[in-house]
């Protein structure tokens, strides 16, 4: 909560005089009840001009506290949808800084529902709550001062049911807070399911899971629905004991004050001030539970979204780093190993970790090419990773030109090291944005460049309108080759120092291949690159290709060189050779 009251703190002028126009709205309603007391003893009195100054009066207090009802609610609802304005874009901003590793703990569809539903209980908390919360309490004590004036005994046999009451509240309001967090948990669990499943509806359906996945979502529904019948129940306590006690109340005040008057202890205009200083407590003390509920629930949403705010990671993005590094471009990976359960986990049952690299000593001279081949989970994907800071070494160091990367500025790494990941990502936008992603400025010639060298020519021509054409949600309307090159052609608008592309080109066939690498190479000719593939066939011209088996470095050298040793690297650029002529009949 103290990092929500630093953002009310930017507000406090703003509901400063909120918080004064409730109280000057508590305060000339409460003055209406007096009125109307001296008005029905001008009544008694037959005193009609005192009368008709009550009347004035009543009617001034009453204009005048509807314009400052109306300057309290404005101010006050304001701040609170200007604090969670801020609130959001503040999380978003911590979000896009995070680390990978926190992702992969916590599920899209519940951080979704933090920035949504978490954020809608804190707005109301110090909206709705605030103004609540400002005005019960000046309602009880002006209500009691003029009516322990008025009869101090009345008073006390007036409040008592009240009293039984906040004490039943007192213990209740535990219990709402911890409904009310198991609730909002429960809604992020159906909306990361929601996300989960409609993201990957094409393998739901591939596989006919239709039914397996409605019944888990029905599991979860149902789940969220007996959370959210229990919090009902508590809360549906509160209205019925609210308003019980406020009966008792009144019924109090008919017998005793009817009592006193025939004893000619208060008049009939004490009588019926009385009863409407009593009237007018039932509201505050009705929204009382409606009150300590949004603050639970308000309370319970700021636990989880501090939860994201107080979250770091190592790898977090400066505020004010350079755009880009100036680089020659030598790389190296010094005496490297990297083990994902160590870095994240620890290992289990004191059992040494399994690593994925082990020992990787690589240099690569500035402008140079290297290509890493390697079966599948030799840990060449790791290897790259290291190069971004996506993930930290376990042992040993990466360098560029020299230096440490985890020494250099984080933003300015990543502008200066591209890489084309293996799984192409893209956004619902059009085209020519999704290829200017990483520069925004980028001219609209460089835009077509880029699609060219990346092989994109024919492909944007039979699109219905070319680079504005949109893509759809994660690129649904084009193929996976398709994709590949468009993130190629991000790659080449984004114009790095360094270029890594990691089995960028797997989903199309080697020649297409061959003739996008050999484009590509003309255009990033004069830079470091590194090359990632499963296909030794099309990393022929590398200056020099290591071969990772089992995340070690098995074999290195120069195409000729592998290819005269017969080791592993001959035996896939055989096999590959094979499978193309084979699907070529």
């Amino acid at each position: 909560m103290r990092r929500l009251l630093s953002y009310i703190g930017r507000f406090w002028h703003r509901y400063a005089f909120g918080i004064f126009c409730t109280l000057a709205t508590a305060a000339l309603g409460m003055t209406i009840p007096y009125l109307v007391r001296d008005a029905i003893n001008a009544i008694q009195a037959h005193d009609y001009l005192r009368l008709a100054f009550m009347v004035k009066l009543i009617c001034g207090a009453a204009v005048l506290g509807g314009v400052a009802r109306w300057f309290s609610r404005f101010v006050i609802f304001n701040c609170g949808r200007d604090i969670e304005y801020n609130l959001r874009n503040d999380l978003f901003a911590h979000l896009v800084k995070l680390g990978p590793e926190f992702y992969e703990r916590l599920k899209t569809g519940d951080l979704m529902s933090r920035l949504v539903n978490d954020l809608t209980a804190v707005r109301m908390m110090i909206g709705m709550g605030v103004l609540s919360f400002t005005t019960t309490p000046l309602m009880w004590v002006l209500s009691l001062s003029v009516m322990l004036s008025l009869s101090p005994r009345l008073t006390l046999a007036s409040i008592a049911p009240y009293l039984v009451l906040f004490f039943v509240m007192y213990h209740l309001s535990r219990s709402i807070m911890e409904r009310s967090l198991r609730v909002q948990e429960g809604i992020g669990a159906i909306g990361a399911k929601i996300q989960e499943s409609l993201s990957g509806i094409h393998i739901v359906k591939a596989y006919t899971l239709e039914q397996h996945q409605a019944a888990q979502f029905r599991a979860l529904n149902d789940s969220y629905n007996e959370q959210g019948l229990a919090l009902a129940r508590i809360r549906g306590v509160l209205l019925p004991l609210i308003r019980g006690a406020a009966a008792a109340s009144t019924m109090i005040v008919l017998i005793y004050g009817g009592a006193l008057v025939m004893a000619h202890r208060i008049s009939i205009g004490d009588l019926v001030a009385f009863m409407s200083y009593l009237v007018a407590l039932a509201w505050p003390t009705t929204s009382l539970g409606w009150t300590i509920s949004l603050y639970q629930r308000g309370k319970a949403a700021m636990k989880r979204l501090a939860e994201i705010f107080e979250t770091t990671s190592t790898t977090m993005i400066e505020e004010d780093g350079p755009l880009r590094l100036e680089v020659a471009g030598e790389v190296r990976w010094e005496d490297v190993s990297f083990s994902y359960f160590a870095n994240r986990n620890g290992s289990s049952n004191g059992a040494a970790p399994a690593y994925a690299l082990r020992g990787i000593n690589v240099t690569v001279r500035p402008g140079e090419k290297l290509a890493i081949v390697g079966r599948t989970g030799a840990g060449k994907s790791t290897m790259v990773k290291l190069l971004t800071r996506m993930i930290e070494p376990t042992t040993g160091r990466v360098t560029i030109d020299g230096r440490d990367i985890r020494e250099l500025p984080l933003g300015g790494l990543r502008r200066t090291v591209g890489v084309v990941p293996q799984e192409p990502l893209l956004f619902s936008d059009t085209l020519a944005r999704n290829i200017a992603f990483g520069r925004t400025d980028a001219s609209r010639d460089e835009i077509i460049e880029a699609a060219h060298v990346a092989g994109l020519d024919s492909d944007i021509a039979m699109m219905p309108r070319g680079l504005e054409t949109v893509v759809g949600e994660r690129g649904m309307s084009l193929s996976g080759g398709q994709k590949q090159r468009v993130t190629i052609a991000r790659l080449l608008a984004y114009n790095p120092s360094i270029v890594v592309l990691d089995d960028a080109l797997s989903s199309v066939d080697t020649e297409t291949e061959r003739a996008v690498l050999e484009s590509l190479g003309q255009s990033v000719r004069g830079r470091t690159t590194i090359v990632v593939s499963h296909r030794a066939s099309t990393v022929r011209d590398a200056d020099e290709i290591i071969v990772l088996d089992q995340g070690t470095i098995a074999e290195r050298g120069t195409h000729e060189e592998l290819m005269a040793r017969r080791g592993i690297y001959a035996g896939l650029f055989h096999r590959q050779l094979l499978e193309e002529e084979l699907t070529q009949y």
